[in-house]
């Protein structure tokens, strides 16, 4: 090789080098700092930090044990229904049923937790699980469910509440969510 070849050689490799550290120099430096994006592409609200409901004592409502099976790779979709909603909540199953059919192929691996009464009526289906009504549970949720005003939460499979559905969601954005973690 000659000499202006090699020199070039090595200017090429020392700018692949240079674009290499220095992509990962400004990467380092942003999570140091503690920044983080101001917007991110989940729908819901990502709770900040992650409650904790694997010691609660979760109960279905035939009066069987609630256990999270992480190993099983399920995701929750958690809601706590109020006492007397009528409509309200059962506009609110047949829109999470909707949710659950739209996952297709990976509805097996999403769970409805149904806290309370289910309606009368309302659709029933296999990854619909009606629990008990659990005061453990609502203390921390943070919302109180109302009939006017009902939140819904989506929990991860180890049993952290991850991110909040305000009242008067959009289901899409929840099964847009869910789209992305059930892959």
């Amino acid at each position: 090789m000659t000499a202006p070849s090699q020199t070039r050689s090595r200017l090429q490799l020392l700018l692949v080098a240079a674009l290499f550290l220095g992509s990962f120099g400004v990467a380092a430096t942003l999570f140091f700092s503690g920044w983080k994006p101001g917007q991110t592409r989940n729908i819901g609200e990502m709770l900040e930090p992650y409650p904790d409901l694997r010691d609660i004592a979760l109960v279905r409502a035939d009066g069987t044990a609630w256990d999270w099976n992480p190993t099983a790779r399920n995701w929750h979709v958690v809601f706590t229904a109020p006492e007397d909603c009528g409509e309200p909540c059962l506009r609110m199953l047949d829109a999470l049923h909707r949710v659950w059919l739209s996952e297709g192929r990976h509805a097996d691996r999403l769970k409805v937790l149904w806290f309370g009464d289910v309606p009368a009526g309302g659709p029933q289906f296999s990854g619909l699980v009606p629990m008990q009504p659990n005061a453990a549970l609502a203390a921390r949720l943070p919302d109180v469910a109302r009939p006017d005003a009902l939140p819904a939460y989506l929990a991860d499979p180890n049993g952290y509440l991850v991110l909040r559905y305000a009242p008067g969601f959009d289901p899409s954005g929840l099964r847009k969510d869910l789209g992305r973690v059930l892959k």
